[in-house]
């Protein structure tokens, strides 16, 4: 185990929040949940406001995201915009 170096060179293994920030590496999420966590949050805040409108596009969304079926580009901005 003499030969076993650490942090150096192009084999070494790269974990946590660095392994998420390199291009051309997998990440542990893939896009789909990142959208769906965003539908979630806003699913709150807009329970919270009684924003029937928009918990309405959270759920297609979520409903979307977790059949597989492709999400609405409208709702999905609308979900991304949200808090802007």
């Amino acid at each position: 185990m003499s030969d076993l170096k650490f942090g150096g060179g192009p084999s070494a293994l790269t974990f946590g929040t660095a392994a998420r920030k390199r291009p051309g590496v997998a990440s542990d999420e893939p896009a789909a949940d990142k959208s769906l966590d965003a539908a979630w949050l806003v699913l709150e805040a807009a329970n919270d406001l009684d924003d029937h409108a928009t918990v309405e596009v959270c759920r297609r969304v979520i409903d979307a995201s977790l059949n597989g079926t492709a999400v609405s580009q409208s709702d999905l901005q609308l979900i991304l915009d949200y808090f802007r």
